[in-house]
C-alpha cells in the first residue's frame, strides 16, 4: 500500500498542507489498517478557497462557451489515461473491487466530457416584443461559486455529477470531498488542473463535515449548493441554505422497490437485480432493497438469489477475482448486524448470510432475508449494505401500494413481460428513476434525481445545469 499518498487541500490550483497541519487518517477498509492521511481545513483555509472560487468564478464566466469545453474535454482525456491509477486509489480507501472502482472512474470521464458539450448548449432566446422598436431577450447565466458535499461510497462518480453541469454552466466549484476516500477525488481535481483551467476554478477541502458546511453554505460567496447524502442531513443542510436563499440540489436516501410480476422472467430478474443489489457491497443509494414478488415465482426467485448470493466471491477489491468488496467502515457492519438480528426477532428468515466475516476488514456476507414482515426495519429504512429483503404479493396493485408507502421516492425497479404492467408501473411508481427488465443504467444523459424524502433537482441530463444557471430578462429600445 506504499503508493497511496497522503492528500493536501487544493486552493488556487495548489496542493497545500492545512494552516496548523491538522490531519485526519485513513483506513483501508479490507485491512482494518492506516494508509495513509488527509489534510483537515482550518476556518482561515476555508476563507482562502472561498476567496479563490470567487476570483475563478470571475475568471471561468467571463470565458468563452467554447473555452471551456476544450478544458473540460483536455480533462476527460487526462482521466481516462489515470483511470487505472485513479481506482487503484479508490479500492484501497473505499473497498469496491477495482473492476468497478475503474468503471466508477472510465463513467466520470464520459459524464465530464457529455457536460462539456453541453456547455456549447446553454442558450437564451428572443421574444417577440410588443413594442417593433424593442428588442427582448432571456439570457442564461452562471449563478455563482458553489459549494458541493460528496459522499464515500462512489467518490469520483458523485463529484464528477456536479462538477460538470457547475463547470458547463460557467460556475466556479468548490467541493468538500469525503475524509474516509480522499486521494481518488484529488487525484480527478489534479485532471482538471493539468487541463489547464484557471486559478480557482476548482477547489478541495477536506474536514469536519459539520464545521465546513455550517461556514460555507451561509457565506456571501456561496451562491449555490449540491448535496449528496443521507435524507437527515441532506434535510439540515436545505434548510440552512433556506435560510440564505441560496440555491439547492439535493440527492439524497432511497429505499428502492423492486417488484417482480407474476409474468416476469425470474432469471433475468435475478441476474439484474441481483447484480445491482450486490454493486458496490449495496453501499449505493439506488441499491434495490425491498424485493416484491408473486407469490408463485416466490420459491423460484429466493432459491435463484441466494445461489447468486453464494457465488459472489468476498475480498479485498486489489485482490483477483474478487466481486464484492468490504463495507467502507465499520459502522456499516454494526448497522448490517442489526439490521439481520431485527429482522430475525420479526420473523424473516436467513436464507444466507447475514453474520461478518472473518475479523480483519469490514467484510459481511452478501445476505438474503426472505418472509420479511412490514414492521421490520428493513423494509422501512435504508439498510445500505449487502442485504436483500423478499416478501410476496397477491396482485400488482398491492404492490405498488407497498412500493409507494414509504417517503423515500429515488429510484425502483420492476420485471414484466406485459406492455400493460410496464406502462402502469411507469405511471405510478412514486420516484425519479425506474428501471424494468434491466439493472439500473444511469448515464449522463439521464436525469438522476428523486422525489418525496429522497430530494429535489437531477443530476444527469440538460435540466441538471439550469439549478446552475440564472435567468435574466433584458428588454432594449433602439433611441
Amino acid at each position: 500500500m506504499s503508493n497511496y499518498p497522503d492528500t493536501l487541500l487544493l486552493i488556487d490550483n495548489e496542493w497545500r498542507e492545512a494552516r496548523g497541519n491538522q490531519r485526519i487518517d485513513v483506513v483501508n477498509p479490507a485491512t482494518g489498517s492506516k494508509i495513509g492521511q488527509v489534510a483537515s481545513a482550518s476556518r482561515e483555509d476555508l476563507d482562502l478557497a472561498l476567496a479563490a472560487a470567487q476570483r475563478g468564478f470571475e475568471t471561468w464566466r467571463n470565458m468563452s462557451a467554447h473555452e471551456r469545453c476544450a478544458i473540460m474535454r483536455k480533462t476527460a482525456v487526462l482521466v481516462r489515461e489515470r483511470a487505472e491509477a485513479i481506482a487503484r486509489l479508490l479500492t484501497q480507501e473505499q473497498g469496491k473491487p477495482l473492476v468497478e472502482a475503474k468503471g466508477e472512474v472510465m463513467a466520470g470521464a464520459d459524464i465530464i466530457d457529455w457536460f462539456a458539450n453541453e456547455a456549447l448548449r446553454v442558450y437564451g432566446r428572443i421574444i417577440p416584443a410588443r413594442n417593433v422598436n424593442a428588442q427582448q431577450m432571456v439570457l442564461k447565466e452562471p449563478v455563482g461559486p458553489v459549494a458541493a458535499f460528496t459522499p464515500w461510497n462512489f467518490p469520483v462518480n458523485q463529484i464528477v455529477r456536479k462538477i460538470g453541469a457547475a463547470l458547463a454552466s460557467g460556475c466556479s466549484f468548490l467541493v468538500k470531498a469525503p475524509e474516509e476516500t480522499p486521494a481518488s477525488p484529488a487525484a480527478l481535481l489534479n485532471c482538471f488542473v493539468d487541463a489547464g483551467i484557471p486559478k480557482g476554478v476548482v477547489g478541495l477541502v477536506f474536514g469536519s463535515p459539520a464545521e465546513i458546511s455550517s461556514y460555507l453554505i451561509p457565506h456571501p460567496i456561496i451562491r449555490k449548493i449540491t448535496f449528496t447524502g443521507s435524507t437527515p442531513v441532506g434535510k439540515q443542510l436545505a434548510a440552512l441554505a433556506g435560510q440564505h436563499m441560496k440555491r439547492v440540489t439535493m440527492e439524497l436516501g432511497g429505499h428502492a422497490p423492486v417488484i417482480v410480476a407474476q409474468d416476469a422472467d425470474v432469471e433475468l430478474a435475478v441476474k439484474a437485480a441481483g447484480a445491482a443489489k450486490f454493486r458496490n457491497a449495496g453501499q449505493v443509494c439506488i441499491s434495490p432493497t425491498r424485493f416484491l414478488v408473486h407469490k408463485d415465482l416466490k420459491s423460484q426467485f429466493e432459491q435463484a438469489m441466494v445461489a447468486h448470493a453464494e457465488k459472489l466471491k468476498l475480498g479485498d477489491g486489489l485482490a483477483e477475482g474478487t466481486t464484492l468488496g468490504p463495507l467502507a467502515n465499520d459502522r456499516r457492519l454494526s448497522a448490517m448486524d442489526k439490521v439481520v438480528k431485527n429482522a430475525a426477532e420479526k420473523g424473516a428468515r436467513v436464507a444466507t448470510g447475514g453474520e461478518r466475516v472473518g475479523n480483519a476488514g469490514n467484510f459481511f456476507a452478501p445476505t438474503i432475508l426472505t418472509d420479511v414482515p412490514l414492521d421490520a426495519d428493513v423494509f422501512n429504512e435504508e439498510p445500505f449494505g449487502p442485504i436483500a429483503a423478499i416478501r410476496s404479493f397477491e396482485n400488482l396493485e398491492d404492490a405498488i401500494l407497498e412500493a409507494n408507502r414509504l417517503p423515500f421516492g429515488l429510484a425502483a425497479y420492476a420485471f414484466t413481460r406485459s406492455f400493460k404492467n410496464v406502462t402502469e408501473l411507469s405511471r405510478r411508481l412514486e420516484v425519479g428513476m425506474v428501471w424494468i427488465n434491466q439493472p439500473a443504467t444511469p448515464s449522463a444523459e439521464l436525469p438522476f434525481g428523486g422525489v418525496k424524502d429522497s430530494g429535489y433537482g437531477t443530476e444527469g441530463g440538460f435540466e441538471a445545469l439550469e439549478p446552475y444557471l440564472v435567468t435574466k430578462a433584458v428588454s432594449v429600445v433602439g433611441v
